[in-house]
């Protein structure tokens, strides 16, 4: 978004003079004044913003009051969509000041977070007379640990000797590959570990979101099982966002349980909303009406795994040095007309160091995906956006299964001319399929596209987080877009670090949700574009604020439609066709409820919403 303020600066809501003039609601002592600017002269530029509310000696918060009708109109893309300075037009960059970057690494996720709670900590004092006892008692357990040891060393008992209830009880803690290794030892164990109650398990495991009845075509959960045994990672992890061009593309991937195929499709949203309003604490701030609907695009699969698949590849999978892991595989996916290819990639994922060294560059951040906004556990090299032919080097390449990251992967697709000689053999100079699967013709706008998934984590809302999630926000002409919301966590505080005293006629319902609230409204809100715009691309800042607490806090909203609202300080992020020339400038954050927030561009003179997207109503065909 681009553009603001010639001789206007950036609104900000701070408190306004009680002049009759302005409208402002005359209000009894220890109340704030609504949040609205003071009237100037013209020609005269408003003061540097005043600093956020802190704590104020009277118990009730800042109001913002409402004081001018609501006049609904109709959306055009003119500059009377914005009530100040048309974003629409990048000539107006340059009129706002820019604001300290907001990029901010977040640290890299570990897969087993090795963390001492304070309680534990504590008890690390604990007094040498008690831990002389207990070291005391733990020697006389381990001789009768060892007692019993010699007595039963002379009769051993087999693992095949168990009863089967127990030998299930213990498989049920295996991989698929462990339960292979154990199908492989003799014939009692096979026939516990071919068992369905193991396969249905793993299955289920890598299918969230609705319940698996049926194996599909298939005569067991094992034969499903095995179809799709490279590409369970992907239903498992079910959202998946890339880095093609500047606007990206987000998908849900999930299992077919009739069909019992892997596929995937984007994720669209379009507005049914079409109006505006002015605010009624400000005329020359617009509200832009959003109700987004939001859907799969059915007609067209990005991934597709088919139960034929496997059986169709013309002996590709066996031919001399085939790996099955580095091998590219072919997606015949269903809407292939004009000789449309796809070929779906396994990933490697770098080194720690080395992905930490390219993400400490500015963007493209050396073509890594995921970027260094998004936490993650893997990093993988990417393409650049546009390249006409394009090699992967081998170390970018799994050999073995446990060189597969499970939170990457690629596809590369491009059209093809029949009866044109072969291309160059690309991506370690082995072919990328069967030969009647696109390796006959030139490669036409070829092109490789790295996918990374996000970490349930990050999307999953918790009482102290509630806006962690996946939402969808109102670009006005850029149209709707994905973003991550991100909360990330803070460290522990007791009531007194918070400034919580209990008062002595107070409830307990009373406290806890104080109690509740001064966790709630704490720290960082980062929202993340997971698709982008040819402004703002995907994987950047959209907006951020530095804190819900009271070093952010502006005040509670009085006029419509945002009575109640938690107003805190936020920075856009704004930057020139091509994500040239960004910058961050002041804007403020409403937190509406857990599932919809508004925006206030305070230089365009606009607000937009935005709405949580529930990603498992998308996960049962």
């Amino acid at each position: 978004m681009a553009g603001s303020s010639s001789s206007i600066e950036k609104r900000l809501a701070e408190p306004a003079s009680e002049s009759p003039s302005r409208g402002i609601t005359q209000r009894p002592p220890g109340v704030s004044p609504s949040l609205n600017p003071p009237t100037l002269p013209p020609g005269q530029r408003l003061s540097p913003p005043l600093p956020a509310l802190s704590s104020v000696p009277s118990s009730d918060p800042p109001l913002i009051t409402d004081v001018l009708p609501i006049v609904p109109t109709s959306v055009t893309t003119s500059p009377s969509n914005y009530g100040r300075i048309n974003a629409e037009n990048e000539s107006n960059l340059s009129l706002f000041d820019d604001l300290p970057s907001r990029r901010a690494r977040n640290p890299r996720l570990q897969s087993s977070p090795r963390s001492m709670s304070r309680d534990s900590q504590l008890s690390q004092g604990a007094g040498e007379s008690t831990a002389l006892q207990q070291r005391q008692k733990q020697a006389h357990h381990r001789q009768d640990l060892d007692m019993r040891r010699k007595r039963h060393r002379a009769t051993p008992i087999t693992l095949s000797a168990l009863p089967p209830e127990l030998v299930d009880a213990i498989l049920s803690h295996l991989s698929a590959q462990e339960l292979a290794f154990v199908a492989a030892t003799c014939r009692a164990l096979r026939k516990h570990a071919m068992s369905d109650f193991h396969w249905h398990r793993l299955v289920q495991h890598n299918v969230p979101g609705q319940a698996v009845t049926r194996p599909g075509p298939f005569s067991s959960y094992r034969e499903l099982y095995v179809a799709h045994d490279r590409v369970w990672f992907l239903p498992k992890y079910k959202i998946w966002f890339c880095d093609r061009d500047l606007m990206g593309k987000l998908i849900v991937t999930r299992l077919d349980q009739r069909r019992g195929c892997i596929e995937g499709y984007q994720l669209l949203a379009v507005s049914n909303r079409s109006t505006f309003q002015h605010w009624s604490a400000d005329s020359q701030v617009i509200i832009h009406g959003f109700e987004p609907q939001v859907k799969l695009h059915l007609d067209k699969p990005v991934v597709q795994f088919r139960v034929r698949d496997r059986q169709e590849d013309g002996g590709f999978s066996s031919r001399p040095g085939a790996n099955r892991f580095a091998d590219e595989m072919p997606m015949a996916l269903e809407e292939r007309m004009g000789a449309m290819f796809s070929n779906f990639l396994l990933t490697r994922p770098l080194d720690p160091k080395t992905a930490e060294e390219k993400l400490d560059t500015d963007y493209p951040y050396d073509n890594i995906w995921p970027p260094p906004t998004i936490p993650a556990r893997h990093h993988v090299s990417g393409a650049r956006s546009g390249q006409g032919v394009v090699e992967l080097s081998p170390d970018d390449r799994p050999r073995s299964q446990w060189d597969v990251s499970d939170q990457t992967f690629r596809i590369r697709q491009w059209m093809e001319m029949a009866g044109t000689p072969a291309p160059p053999r690309l991506l370690g100079r082995t072919p990328a399929g069967p030969p009647d699967l696109g390796l006959t013709g030139v490669h036409i706008g070829e092109e490789i596209i790295t996918y990374s998934t996000l970490d349930p984590v990050l999307y999953t809302p918790t009482p102290t987080k509630p806006w962690r999630g996946i939402w969808v926000g109102d670009y006005s002409g850029h149209g709707c877009e994905f973003l991550l919301i991100n909360q990330p966590d803070d460290p522990p505080a007791t009531d007194a670090e918070l400034g919580l005293v209990r008062d002595d006629d107070e409830t307990d319902e009373s406290w806890e949700k104080r109690r509740t609230e001064a966790r709630m409204y704490r720290g960082r809100f980062e929202a993340i574009k997971l698709t982008g715009d040819p402004n703002v691309p995907r994987g950047e800042y959209t907006f951020v604020a530095d804190d819900l607490g009271p070093k952010g806090f502006v005040g509670v909203a009085a006029d419509e439609p945002f009575v109640g609202a938690r107003v805190v300080h936020s920075q856009g992020h704004i930057a020139g066709t091509g994500f040239v020339r960004d910058k961050y400038i002041e804007s403020q954050l409403l937190l509406l409820s857990p599932d919809r927030l508004a925006q206030y561009w305070v230089g365009f003179g606009h607000i937009s919403f935005f709405e949580r997207v529930h990603i498992d109503d998308f996960l049962v065909p």
